[in-house]
Order: structure tokens, then C-alpha cells, then sequence
């Protein structure tokens, strides 16, 4: 007689034979149902509005960016405007561009690329972010692999990419115009399933040529998912902790926004309503003067820089007092480095944050 595969997975190591899937070990995640029409752009700021979040309800004051080094700022409610604006914009102005298209994108961060991201999620348009020190070469290539019918660039990358594309430049008057037009399109006839796709990112090609990769708006729903509820289980442990005072959240963004980790980073902390302090180019110091400037709660960071954290006496000139966690993300972090990091900073919660 045949054996036969189990259905349910591994109780050791949450493993699946007949699906070839891994399974979480913890509490399940409520998920909302596949079955209904959801974009992880609606998703996200269902949360936001969400009565458990500490900022529902004050979307008209509360900082959702903060530029490092000029220290403009803007609120969710003018966030959420810009993105209506860019959306209807975009059905106006390229009436051809419709859901499932890609739009490949090539800036670093900046105001300008969350309102896109989360506008072209909207939409159901697949976002396509690269690394704008990409070689013409390989944003050819990368081109090539994503298809895309839109182009969004900055004037100095705009030079590297091939010609002949319908190219909009994020620096331009036209793309600043379109932040700002009244809603003239209506793009509530939009439906974005969880099966769609939300983004194309690409390898880093060090064991092989570059390659697309494809996630779906369920990836990412089930991925804030799982943040949104383990914090709303922080917040409820330490309502029930004497003397707790709220500190509203404030996120540096060391990780660019075309990574993996700076995509799912910011998608997060826009879902649990947080203050995200952008660096349009990373520099050390000037980092360590943004965490006492804006006395930034929260860093996520790719590993290099926490060994920097800990190596360099620089940190001591710098008030990090306010610093309350480091999440380290894109690669695996040393236990020995770890431990230097916790006997430098006590105070300060580090952890790895792993995309599933």
C-alpha cells in the first residue's frame, strides 16, 4: 500500500510535504479572505484607521515623513491626498496604463517615491523598484526581464536607461503638478485581488544573471499581517504595565527603498501609523544626528552598520537615548556581533526581521 503524504504540517519545524511549504510555528495570523478584493494599499491603511492604532483619528497631525536633512515634513492626511492626486493624474494623463501593467522605477529615496509606490499599488499597476547605481547594462537586462509600460526616473538616472520608453522624471514640474491636481478621474472602478501582482524585485545576481522575482499583494498583506498583530499584542502587554507612557514611533530608514527590506519597512510602519524620517543618501554621522534631532525610535538597518554601531566611538557624541530598537534585515547577523551590540546599547532592542 502507498504511503500517503500527511496533510498538516511538521509540528517540529512547521514543514508541509504535500505542498512543499513552511509553516509558522506560532499563533495563526487573522488574514482577511482571499476571496475579497483587497490591495495591500487598502490594506494598510485599513490598519491605519484602525481603532487600536495610536494615531486613528489625528491622520491631520501626525508627521508620516520627515526629510533628513531639510526637516520638511508631511502628514498622513496630505500623503493620502498626494496619492488620490497621482492616481487620478496617472488615469488622465496615460489613459493606456491599466492594472497588471509594471512600472519600473529608478530614484533613490526620496518624498516623492513612497506617494508612487503606494499611488501604483492603488491602481493595481506592479511596481518594479531598481538601485539607481545600476549599470545601463543592467537595468537593460532588468528592463528586459519586467516589460514595463511606464517609466518613473530622476533626471540623473534617466541617462542610463534605454531610449524609446514613456518615461515621467520624479524632479520634473509635471510629476510635482500632478501631487497637487485636484481628483478629476474617478479610480474607485480599480479591483486589486490578493492573487495580483503587487511588485517585481530582482536578485542581486552574485551566483548568476539577475532575475525578476514576483510578489503578490497577499505576500505583503500577510507580511504586515504578522508585524500589525504582534505589536498590537506589545501595546496591550504594556497598557497593563504601570507607569507606561505612549512615545509616538519615529523610524529611520537607512535601507533604500528599492530593497526588499525597505519596501516591506515602509509599508509597515504606514500601517501602524509612525513617523518615517527619510535619508535620500546614507551617511553615518549624519544618521546619528537624525536619531537626536528627531529622536528616532526605531532603525532598520542592513548588518555592516550595526558592526559600525558597535566599532565606532563616534556614538558616544550622539544623544541615542531616545533609540528604543535596531531590526537588522537583508542578511544574517553574527551572534558575536550581536552581543557586542546588546553590551554597548542595554537599552536598546535588536533583532532580525525575516521576510517569509
Amino acid at each position: 500500500m502507498a504511503e500517503t503524504q500527511p496533510l498538516s504540517p511538521n509540528p517540529n519545524n512547521g514543514y508541509c510535504p504535500r505542498t512543499n511549504i513552511y509553516h509558522t510555528l506560532g499563533p495563526a495570523v487573522p488574514l482577511p479572505p482571499f476571496s475579497q478584493p483587497l490591495s495591500i494599499f487598502d490594506y494598510t491603511f485599513s490598519l491605519l484607521h484602525s481603532p487600536t492604532t495610536p494615531t486613528s483619528g489625528a491622520l491631520a497631525t501626525t508627521h508620516f515623513l520627515i526629510d533628513a536633512d531639510t526637516g520638511r515634513r508631511v502628514t498622513y492626511s496630505t500623503f493620502l491626498l498626494q496619492v488620490s492626486s497621482l492616481s487620478s493624474s496617472l488615469k488622465s494623463l496615460y489613459p493606456s496604463l491599466s492594472k497588471n501593467d509594471v512600472a519600473f522605477i529608478l530614484s533613490p529615496s526620496s518624498f516623492y517615491v513612497p506617494v508612487l509606490y503606494l499611488s501604483l499599488l492603488s491602481l493595481g499597476i506592479t511596481i518594479s523598484p531598481s538601485n539607481p547605481l545600476s549599470s545601463p547594462l543592467e537595468l537593460a537586462h532588468q528592463i528586459e526581464l519586467s516589460k514595463p509600460a511606464i517609466v518613473f526616473a530622476t533626471s540623473a538616472t534617466a541617462q542610463k536607461l534605454p531610449p524609446n520608453l514613456t518615461l515621467v522624471l520624479l524632479d520634473s514640474q509635471k510629476f510635482l503638478s500632478m501631487l497637487e491636481a485636484k481628483a478629476s478621474v474617478s479610480t474607485v472602478d480599480v479591483v486589486v485581488n490578493h492573487w495580483d501582482h503587487a511588485a517585481i524585485l530582482y536578485s542581486s545576481g552574485t551566483t548568476g544573471k539577475v532575475q525578476g522575482v514576483v510578489l503578490t499583494h497577499r505576500n505583503l498583506i500577510a507580511a504586515i499581517a504578522g508585524f500589525h498583530h504582534k505589536n498590537l499584542s506589545y501595546n496591550e502587554k504594556a497598557k497593563e504595565e504601570e507607569n507606561s507612557v505612549y512615545i509616538h514611533p519615529v523610524s529611520l530608514f537607512t535601507v533604500s527603498l528599492f530593497h526588499v527590506f525597505g519596501l516591506f519597512m515602509f509599508i509597515r510602519a504606514a500601517s501602524m501609523g509612525e513617523s518615517v524620517v527619510l535619508m535620500e543618501k546614507f551617511d553615518f554621522l549624519k544618521m546619528l544626528e537624525a536619531v537626536e534631532k528627531y529622536r528616532v525610535t526605531y532603525i532598520s538597518v542592513a548588518p555592516p552598520l550595526v558592526v559600525v554601531m558597535v566599532k565606532s566611538d563616534l556614538v558616544a557624541k550622539y544623544d541615542l537615548s531616545s533609540l528604543q530598537a535596531v531590526g537588522s534585515g537583508g542578511a544574517p547577523l553574527g551572534k558575536e556581533v550581536s552581543e557586542e551590540f546588546k553590551a554597548k546599547f542595554p537599552h536598546v532592542e535588536l533583532y532580525q526581521v525575516r521576510k517569509y
